[in-house]
């Protein structure tokens, strides 16, 4: 952690639905005039498209039919370790972008599936974003949560991320859902492995939980709309949290445990807002005390 350069951290499946809660974090940022350096996930897997397909086949060769970007020997994240530590102790690090598909292939000037070259985080930014896989990881080799200074999980209940998931590959990227299908039941042991673990080191926890009939994912037809959903915001430490506040301000929630309240899937901006925006001005009246 870092009272100079604070980092914040967003981890989350594929699927789960970070992108969206990055979104709100712009928001925000753009809001409090703060310049944020982004870092994503993605931009510390170790293989680009090509070499992740020939790793996979290998793994499977030698017997090893789980192979994923979920596990650790598929990422850099003694390189992502090292990327916290580095801008919380001088504010810049080295990072990179990986590129998807042919429109950000056009802005980065990469072929789609590759990575654009290594670069330095530009000195002065207010604080660094973090959104991905990863980012509150710890294993016997790294310990990637210590250098976050809030971490936040988006964690929808697992037929609902498995549903977006779904959706969001066969739509965006073209694959059918027997390879969604097939990407999910291959990465499982990670899954359960490296991901579910960091959501006992976050901060604070969002899950959607659908009120709709998700019984069978791989069927769903559409993804279950916010007006369809709750969502249970659960803290680590309840301590300086005004519940009595959150719940007059958002309509038709409640708090469901001394640490949790649940608000309507469509407040879920509204309750971000609401929370993360003093979070955020802490971390910068912090890093102002620092400097004066």
């Amino acid at each position: 952690m870092s009272a100079k350069h604070p980092i914040i951290s967003v981890t989350g499946s594929s699927g789960a639905g970070t992108t969206s809660v990055k979104r709100t974090f712009e928001q925000i940022f753009r809001r409090e005039g703060l310049n944020a350096a982004f870092v994503q996930g993605d931009a510390f897997h170790r293989y680009n498209r090509d070499e992740m397909q020939a790793a996979m086949k290998a793994a499977e060769e030698a017997g090893n039919q789980h192979f994923s970007h979920f596990g650790v020997e598929a990422n850099l994240l003694k390189e992502l370790e090292q990327a916290f530590r580095s801008y919380g102790e001088i504010g810049s690090a080295k990072t990179r972008h990986y590129v998807h598909n042919q429109e950000e292939a056009q802005c980065f000037g990469v072929e789609p599936g590759t990575f654009t070259p290594w670069e330095e985080i530009a000195y002065g930014t207010d604080l660094l974003f973090y959104e991905g896989l990863h980012g509150a990881t710890v294993t016997d080799k790294v310990n990637i949560a210590r250098y976050a200074d809030l971490k936040i999980g988006v964690v929808p209940v697992i037929n609902l991320e498995w549903i977006q998931k779904i959706h969001r590959d066969r739509e965006d990227r073209g694959y059918s859902t027997e390879d969604v299908t097939t990407t999910i039941l291959r990465r499982m042991p990670d899954y359960v492995k490296y991901i579910c673990p960091q959501f006992t080191e976050t901060d604070i926890n969002f899950q959607r939980i659908p009120t709709v009939d998700t019984s069978n994912p791989f069927v769903a037809r559409w993804i279950p709309t916010p007006d369809e959903s709750m969502v249970v915001i659960r803290f680590k430490s309840p301590r300086g949290i005004d519940f009595s506040y959150l719940c007059s301000m958002i309509k038709d929630s409640f708090m469901s445990r001394a640490n949790s309240i649940v608000i309507p899937g469509s407040k879920l901006d509204l309750a971000m807002q609401l929370i993360l925006t003093p979070m955020i001005l802490q971390l910068m009246e912090r890093k102002r005390r620092t400097f004066f």
